[in-house]
């Protein structure tokens, strides 16, 4: 059973207690990534979190580590474009241990200039690397012509331009900006002690005070139908289709998530079955729906050699135009409900994502769903809800296309 406090000052846990297993997870999720940035900082919310990893005013960048590491334990963070999460996994007799490092990390980063110099250099070739790969540059390359002018559709990243220019100065006003009480989730799965946890979140976070109002507002998103293709000597096209999609919270992501799982969403779907398995034309092809706050994508992938670019665009298009005029069958949907049940019940077993779950949930949502209340919700697709779903998003008006790698031809839609 999910519980949640507020402190005082605006800071919000977010628990769930599972005596059985011997681990806790922690996480600190703040309510801001590349979309919170401009053209003059892109890629500040990714460098913050590495940065603070480099040192505090108590612990060297090699001492978080060994902490850590001394107990066993996972150390880690990743930053999206809507929030940003600092995490661990230990034992569960070591939670006053990983809360006392992550609450360094948050407050007490030093941000040395020789350390801010460093970690550019380290996160320049990142994006160097990312630029290299091309299976995953064609995707963020979609959401940046789709949302161009937006800043949902800016890198996480960021640019070497951008990147270049982050002092000290900078990263304390931003963090001083988003980095507030309200902002704040922290969210907490495994096994521990109730009282305890809430003594050791008011002790660290009880008496951080912000003087301010914060209100995350985003600007509003339009979704723009374009094409865009990069020419780069690869073996494979890495191929995007992608139509406008829905928001996140929006209740329709149940029917979405069913259809995602007919159409593309794993060996069993049909382009899978058609496009690989009939006609051997790729080695990965799938589907997925990704949601934010006002706006949202359903995204076609394929990788194939240059030469099955076009039959591959076609067949693709036949399976959506055969998808919008037959629709799916009841035994199609049956299936489809079981596998996300199942899929969500055994996410259900790792504390890591359950900790992440309620985390994202009460950070984007402030509100989080019980695992009853989910199945619930699958149970009642019905497939009026799937055509529904269907006819809203597959218009070929609105599909845009990227594309990365050899092409020797346009691509004909």
């Amino acid at each position: 059973m999910f519980k949640k406090i507020m402190l005082k000052n605006g800071v919000r846990l977010v628990y769930e207690n599972i005596p059985y297993v011997r681990s806790v997870s922690v996480g600190i999720w703040v309510g801001t990534g590349s979309r919170s940035e401009d053209l003059n900082n892109n890629g500040i919310s990714h460098f913050i979190e590495h940065m603070l990893f480099k040192g505090t005013a108590n612990r060297s960048a090699k001492e978080i580590a060994e902490t850590i590491d001394a107990i066993g334990g996972q150390i880690n963070a990743f930053t999206g474009k809507e929030c940003t999460c600092y995490y661990t996994k230990t034992l569960d007799t070591h939670l006053n241990i990983a809360l006392d490092v992550l609450t360094d990390m948050y407050f007490n980063s030093k941000f040395e200039a020789a350390d801010i110099n460093t970690e550019k250099k380290v996160v320049i070739e990142e994006i160097s690397m990312y630029e290299d790969t091309p299976e995953e540059l064609v995707h963020d390359i979609f959401s940046e012509m789709v949302w161009h002018g937006n800043s949902l559709g800016y890198p996480i990243l960021g640019t070497q331009e951008c990147i270049s220019k982050f002092n000290k100065k900078m990263i304390k006003q931003y963090m001083k900006e988003y980095y507030t009480p309200y902002n704040t989730v922290i969210s907490v799965a495994g096994n521990f002690d109730e009282r305890e946890l809430t003594e050791i979140i008011t002790k660290y976070f009880g008496d951080w005070n912000y003087k301010g109002s914060f209100n995350l507002e985003y600007s509003p998103v339009e979704y723009k139908i374009d094409k865009d293709i990069r020419r780069k000597e690869t073996e494979q096209i890495h191929l995007c289709m992608g139509f406008e999609g829905i928001r996140h919270g929006d209740d329709s992501i149940y029917p979405l998530l069913a259809l995602n799982n007919i159409l593309g969403g794993g060996m069993s779907s049909r382009l899978f079955q058609n496009i690989r398995e009939k006609k051997g034309l790729v080695y990965s092809i799938y589907s997925y729906p990704s949601t934010y706050m006002g706006a949202g994508l359903f995204m076609i992938y394929a990788g194939m050699n240059p030469e099955y670019l076009q039959k591959v665009v076609d067949l693709t298009k036949k399976e959506i135009n055969i998808l919008t005029k037959n629709g799916i069958t009841q035994d199609e949907l049956n299936k489809s409900k079981d596998q996300l049940k199942g899929s969500y019940i055994l996410g259900l077993e790792s504390i890591g994502s359950r900790m992440n779950s309620i985390g994202k949930s009460e950070l984007m949502l402030g509100k989080i769903e019980t695992p009853e209340e989910v199945i619930e919700k699958m149970d009642n697709i019905k497939i009026d809800d799937v055509y529904q779903i269907i006819e809203k998003i597959f218009k070929y008006e609105k599909m845009s296309i990227s594309a990365v790698g050899n092409l020797k031809n346009e691509i004909i839609l």
